[in-house]
């Protein structure tokens, strides 16, 4: 008799969890679809890496921290922050020839978030990488 009772609380509790009705119940249990998580966007993002040697020795398919370390003030220091983690390398387009503090430009895919906050970062400090 206890073993009947037992039973007939897991199948209640698993029909509860299940979002089905439970055997002999006569409620009607509304079931919401599941809709899967939406995609995250991913876009491509060049970005100007500082010191060119480091583009150098990326390839497709290395993933990178990239770090922006702000122009410090004259007389003032500036604290480096990541700007992107673990972002893919798409691409490293061959050198532009530009002069040697030109940096080097690598190709990123990342979210289109992350791309907004590269190009800003981009804008207003040195960019470097870390391969993960």
């Amino acid at each position: 008799m206890v073993l009947l009772a037992l039973m007939a609380a897991a199948l209640a509790v698993a029909g509860a969890v299940s979002g089905r009705p439970s055997p002999g119940s006569t409620k009607a249990t509304a079931v919401s679809p599941v809709r899967p998580a939406p995609a995250v966007t991913l876009v491509s993002a060049p970005v100007r890496i500082a010191d060119a040697a480091t583009v150098r020795l990326l390839r497709p398919g290395d993933r990178v921290d990239v770090i922006a370390a702000p122009h410090a003030p004259p007389g003032g220091e500036a604290e480096a922050r990541v700007v992107a983690s673990g972002a893919r390398v798409a691409g490293v387009p061959r050198a532009d020839g530009d002069g040697p503090d030109a940096g080097a430009l690598v190709v990123l895919s990342v979210p289109r978030a992350t791309a907004a906050t590269l190009a800003g970062a981009g804008a207003t400090s040195r960019l470097a990488v870390i391969v993960c």
